[in-house]
């Protein structure tokens, strides 16, 4: 009988999980599990349909790989209105929309005071890389925390969190309130940059970046296609007028010579397939130089691609330069994913890749075409609109503007004379509503008696922020949107092609696999949450998609 207990116990000791075995201090010998490296990829701009409108022509490494190795939601939608890039950018990584995070727009006016305020404006903070005012920014303004700073707090602040973008906002949004860092591209410079909330001065390896004149190593290979351009299936032949101009004002026809915007500053490399390049290779250089998922604890790297929102708005998502942007970045895709192997190994790090809005087909394409569209002349139907309020209430200027879709009053000018605000937001919804591709008009203090479609509702309602908000939130037509050319194309409203966005996971406690369940965008910090076993976000009103995880 002793001999089987001796065993029994022995045995036992064999079977111990090792999280629970002791080391003489006590404490756990194996720390909990999680990926050494998190690497969050926002694609400004990219439609749900470019994953497979283009697969054909992927390589294996790049969407194919997040396709095939991963998990994708097919059915991943945007949960309010409007749909713009500051506002996709802090709800991927707060889980939480507008109402509560309280990035509005990329510009929204503070109702209290009428003044515009840039998303990440900071008048507190200095430009560090640069004599411009581009590094005047931080995160300020985002009122709830991210999955990023979650993971921070989580690790006794041990972890690492660094974003990277062209565009100012998405790099500071998606790295939260503590990142280590966040670089943006300086026109001025063509430096990569960073404001004082981070830091004093760019740490060397930057500076050695800046120094090797990247921008113009890229932009004097000037812009041809990688494939020959019979083999594209857009807009080919490769001239339309549905397309817009470059900065030295020439047709987008191929080859485009970007070496010829240089005469015009850095900034020609916004819309080329270069600048996703060059943010590849700054996040590059962050991995190995900053060490990242080389440390103790899990680190966070954010990179969005700005490149295929500037080429979008510029020539369209029908153009033979929108497909060969897609095609390059694919590339660029496999090249990083097999660097990421390297340094990590593979299976040891989790990407996630995802967009923060779409855009709409050019609308005269979509009328030629004899489907249902149309500009909605913005300027002139608030110059006709403040025109009849004055008129009544001889005062000038009583609706300042009508950007992200909204009816915003100037609150002071009301206040000041008297006014009834509400006997003019009447006004303004009984002019507007007969309007050309209007379909709708909200008065958003009488949101719930609007006879609206509840899902149309609940957006409105999630992109409402009272204080950064209008009074009034107009909806328009299918196909129609707020544009002021006829070229190009843009985004911003709940439609489809506008909300519809790719989610893909792959990597570290990822699933293989695919569901047409409809998810959130504020879905997916939760998801990171759970994959990270930390607090979600403060503000966050997703849910974790449970299917993605292991």
């Amino acid at each position: 009988m002793k001999i089987k207990y001796l065993l029994f116990l022995l045995l036992f000791s064999f079977t111990l999980p090792s999280s629970a075995q002791k080391t003489k201090s006590g404490n756990p010998q194996n720390k909990l599990a999680r990926p050494k490296l998190v690497v969050g990829i926002v694609v400004d701009q990219m439609r749900y349909d470019f994953l497979y409108r283009f697969y054909n022509r992927y390589e294996s490494g790049g969407f194919k790989r997040l396709l095939n190795e991963g998990f994708s939601c097919e059915n991943a939608s945007i949960d309010y209105i409007p749909t713009y890039t500051a506002i996709g950018h802090s709800t991927v990584y707060t889980g939480s929309v507008p109402s509560i995070h309280g990035i509005a727009g990329n510009d929204f006016i503070i109702q209290t005071t009428g003044k515009t305020l840039y998303c990440t404006a900071d008048s507190i903070v200095k430009t560090v890389g640069s004599t411009s005012a581009a590094g005047e920014m931080s995160p300020r303004n985002l009122l709830s925390t991210t999955v990023t700073d979650e993971l921070k707090m989580a690790t006794n602040f041990r972890s690492k969190v660094i974003g990277i973008a062209m565009k100012d906002r998405g790099a500071i949004l998606p790295a939260g309130h503590s990142a280590n860092a966040a670089y943006w591209f300086d026109d001025l410079t063509g430096n990569w940059i960073s404001s004082t909330y981070y830091m004093n001065a760019l740490p060397n390896w930057v500076q050695t970046f800046n120094q090797s004149k990247r921008v113009e190593k890229y932009m004097k290979q000037d812009w041809n296609t990688l494939y020959p351009i019979s083999t594209y299936t857009q807009s080919y032949p490769d001239s339309n007028r549905y397309e817009g101009k470059f900065s030295n004002s020439a047709q987008g026809i191929f080859p485009i010579k970007t070496s010829a915007m240089l005469a015009k500053g850095f900034g020609g490399i916004r819309s080329t397939p270069y600048g996703n390049s060059i943010t590849l290779d700054l996040a590059k250089a962050a991995i190995e130089n900053e060490a990242l998922g080389q440390n103790s604890d899990t680190d966070f790297l954010t990179v969005s691609f700005s490149s295929t929102d500037y080429i979008g708005h510029q020539l369209g998502h029908n153009s033979v330069e929108i497909e060969d942007t897609y095609l390059r970045l694919d590339h660029d895709l496999s090249s990083f994913f097999t660097f990421l192997d390297s340094k990590m190994g593979k299976g040891n790090y989790t990407v996630f890749l995802t967009s923060d809005h779409g855009a709409a087909t050019n609308a005269n394409l979509l009328k030629d075409k004899n489907i249902p569209a149309g500009l909605w002349p913005g300027k002139e139907i608030l110059a006709d609109l403040n025109s009849l309020l004055l008129s009544k209430y001889k005062a000038p200027g009583l609706v300042i503007g009508l950007g992200n879709y909204q009816v915003n009053l100037n609150n002071l000018l009301i206040a000041k004379n008297k006014l009834n605000e509400q006997e003019i937001v009447t006004d303004c919804i009984a002019f507007l509503k007969n309007k050309p591709g209007v379909a709708f008009v909200v008065n958003m203090q009488n949101i719930q008696n609007s006879s609206i479609p509840d899902e149309l509702r609940s957006r409105i309602v999630n992109g409402y922020n009272a204080e950064r908000s209008g009074a009034i939130q107009l909806i328009l037509k299918p196909g129609w949107y707020l544009g002021y050319s006829s070229t190009g194309t843009t985004h911003g409203t709940w439609n489809s092609y506008d909300a519809h966005i790719p989610l893909l996971f792959m990597g570290w406690g990822i699933n293989k696999g695919k569901t047409n369940q409809a998810v959130r965008m504020t879905d997916i910090a939760p998801t990171v949450s759970a994959l990270l076993h930390i607090q979600e976000p403060n503000g966050s009103i997703g849910k974790p998609i449970v299917e993605v995880l292991k």
